[in-house]
């Protein structure tokens, strides 16, 4: 009879190997189960691959260390020679901003010496620009009441610039920083500086040649000004001295610059102002100006019939109407040469004007000067009254050069074109 058999149910069973050692009556046996063979197996490799990996080693390593250190010994030559560059752009920085402080200095000083030189030519433009227009003026070129601390801005802008730089630099140093920007490329403030330092130049010399253009225009309009006074006095038959509004200069044109210019065209200024003062003077000595302004004039210069005999008579002089007691104004400055009663001319006073110009202001009802006396033009010498050979108030005005009389109507002409101008 057959045992029955069991079907395997993981597959068939693999039996342990079994190692004897017989040894003369001892025998041994050991079983050797396939998970310690497998890691006996794996030890014996890892030995062995770790005695390759030594001996490869000891037989490289000089190869590996002589590679290291000339790896090394590139990378030191870099940063030193990164660091020779680093120190040597510090050092441009450094030159350059020493450059850049004493040029902005002298700059400075330049501009400070120019804002000086305005100042003081407005202040000697002044006297002259008011002589020209007679009263209180602003000033022509505006400039500031304190002068800008210019120096501390600069010493403040280039200060910054070079710290802001040099901390670069520093930093790059320190860091070896492979991307340190060059501000000998990018620019510095300098040139920022320089730009405003080209501005302000030019405003400068704007306001120079508003100065000088200004006293061109016055010197001009001096010149013309005394030529009008001088043409309308002529035209009245009045001369002037010979040498007022000419001279007698000349030689080839040499052109300059300011101040030589500046200080021409100040001198030029002064010339016409004191041309145009004598010219002014001399017309106000002339008796040109009217004697009773807006009063009608009833009898003219020349033939007329006489108002008491009612026959053709010569009449000497230019009668003006008035209520008694209008005041009556010198002609012209001069000395009084005679004041009161004169005959038929009843209260009269008689001015010297020089040159044998003589006034005679006649018919008054009262005398208000004295002989010897000094007056101005526009002097109230009287009062309008009908004294003497006189049929009514009024003024009776005449003008003579050189004891003769002559017609007043062409010096109360020249006297009303010269008016504006004095």
């Amino acid at each position: 009879m057959t045992e029955p058999r069991t079907p395997p149910v993981f597959g068939k069973r693999t039996e342990p190997h079994t190692v004897i050692i017989a040894r003369g009556d001892q025998i041994r046996h050991f079983t050797v189960r396939p998970w310690v063979a497998a890691l006996a197996g794996s030890v014996i490799a890892a030995f062995a691959i770790g005695y390759l990996l030594a001996t490869s080693y000891l037989v490289l390593r000089d190869d590996l260390i002589g590679a290291t250190v000339a790896r090394q010994a590139r990378l030191q030559q870099a940063y030193e020679d990164r660091i020779s560059a680093l120190r040597a752009q510090v050092d441009r920085i450094t030159s350059r901003q020493l450059l850049d402080q004493q040029l902005m200095e002298n700059k400075v000083a330049e501009l400070l010496g120019r804002q000086a030189e305005l100042t003081a030519r407005d202040g000697r433009l002044r006297p002259l620009l008011e002589r020209a227009s007679g009263e209180r003026l602003p000033r022509s070129a505006p400039l500031p009441s304190q002068k800008p601390d210019l120096r501390a801005d600069l010493s403040t802008m280039t200060g910054y610039a070079a710290a802001a730089e040099k901390t670069a630099a520093v930093t790059a140093l320190d860091g070896f920083a492979a991307a340190a920007p060059d501000p000998l490329t990018t620019g510095s403030v300098a040139d920022e500086a320089d730009r405003i330092f080209v501005q302000i130049n030019q405003s400068l010399r704007r306001i120079e040649t508003q100065q000088i253009t200004r006293i061109r225009d016055l010197t001009e309009n001096a010149y013309q000004t005394a030529e009008s006074i001088s043409d309308a006095l002529k035209s009245a038959g009045l001369s002037l001295d010979a040498s007022y509004g000419e001279r007698d200069v000349g030689g080839p044109l040499v052109s300059f610059e300011a101040p030589a210019a500046f200080e021409a065209e100040v001198v030029e200024l002064d010339d016409a102002l004191n041309t145009l003062d004598a010219i002014k003077a001399a017309a106000r000595r002339f008796p040109i100006g009217n004697p009773m302004p807006g009063q009608p004039v009833t009898s003219s210069f020349g033939v007329r019939k006489d108002p008491l005999l009612g026959r053709p008579a010569h009449h000497s002089g230019m009668d003006f109407r008035a209520r008694t007691g209008h005041p009556v104004r010198s002609t012209g400055a001069g000395v009084v040469v005679k004041a009161g009663w004169n005959g038929g001319y009843g209260r009269m006073v008689e001015i010297d004007h020089g040159g044998g110009l003589t006034t005679r202001y006649a018919h008054m009802s009262k005398v208000l000067v004295r002989k010897g006396e000094k007056i101005e033009s526009g002097t109230i010498v009287g009062k309008v009254g009908s004294s003497g050979r006189s049929t009514g108030p009024h003024l009776h005005y005449e003008v003579r050069r050189k004891g003769g009389a002559i017609n007043p109507l062409r010096m109360l002409k020249a006297g009303k074109k010269v008016r504006e101008f004095l």
